[in-house]
């Protein structure tokens, strides 16, 4: 069954900042995304409904952005999170983010920000260099217009909550900060995965809850991590930020390094803890 993807809102609260040194039992038991080495097999025994969708880039357009979205096995409405893809664009990894999230219990859409500029073919079997390259023409704006795109196109489904939030990784972290920025319709929570922060005034545009999730090799990124911090609590808003010990960037993905493992065994009950309060 083949189909193609798409969606919006805003908040404010408390700022607190932590660096995280320990796993508890709660999340050494929990259920985490798979790492880079460990997604193809996931991916196959997923006993989730995925499917492709083509969602308008906006009203009358002739783009359409390619998603890949993954439904949750449950009897009523879920919240809809859209995964904001790496540099790389929609790689087979980003989709099995897609699917534990579906697992614990939201609509995932994951779009592939690159297809319009591909004439809705996929990034999935690019080159990771050519992908990095094509992502220069994704510009905030632009980036912002088909990420509420997705986000309004999944509210819209009728197995949806009418609320949505964002979770972006390394570039795509970055993007999902901009997004928190943007305010659209509907979005009610971000999630940063050692993502820099967007410059100080436009921090200060952000109403809704945001939470940073960085690995301490991370510097490049974690050099923008007070200016978020002290924004945020200049305006009463919400920002919380966790950084892993040992753990570099990117480690959600490269869980063979323990210390990613780690963290990631940390961040991921936080990502969740952070969308269920928002979301519900």
């Amino acid at each position: 069954m083949r189909r193609l993807a798409i969606a919006f809102l805003p908040l404010a609260l408390s700022v607190s900042a932590c660096t995280v040194e320990s796993v508890s039992a709660e999340q050494q038991g929990a259920a985490i995304p798979a790492g880079a080495a460990d997604v193809a097999a996931r991916l196959q025994s997923s006993p989730r409904h995925a499917e492709w969708a083509m969602i308008p880039a906006a009203s009358g357009s002739r783009d359409s952005i390619a998603a890949w979205v993954v439904y949750p096995e449950r009897r009523d409405n879920a919240p809809v999170v859209v995964v904001i893809h790496e540099i790389f664009g929609l790689s087979s990894w980003v989709k099995g983010v897609a699917d534990q999230l579906a697992a614990d219990g939201f609509i995932a859409i994951a779009p592939d920000l690159l297809s319009i500029e591909r004439g809705g073919a996929t990034t999935d079997s690019m080159a990771y260099a050519d992908a990095r390259a094509m992502i220069q023409r994704v510009t905030p704006d632009k980036m912002n217009a088909m990420v509420a795109a997705v986000g309004q196109y999944g509210m819209n489904l009728p197995a949806a909550k009418k609320v949505y939030g964002v979770v972006g990784y390394c570039w795509g972290g970055t993007a999902s900060f901009n997004h928190a920025v943007f305010n659209a319709p509907g979005l009610k929570a971000a999630v940063v995965y050692y993502g820099s922060s967007p410059a100080a005034e436009e921090i200060a545009k952000v109403r809704i809850p945001v939470l940073g999730l960085y690995g301490e090799n991370d510097q490049r990124v974690n050099a923008t991590i007070g200016r978020a911090d002290s924004t945020l609590k200049a305006i009463n808003g919400t920002f919380q930020q966790q950084v892993y010990a040992g753990a570099g960037h990117g480690f959600l993905r490269a869980q063979d390094q323990p210390a990613n493992l780690e963290a990631t065994r940390r961040a991921w009950p936080e990502t969740l803890r952070w969308f269920r309060r928002y979301l519900n």
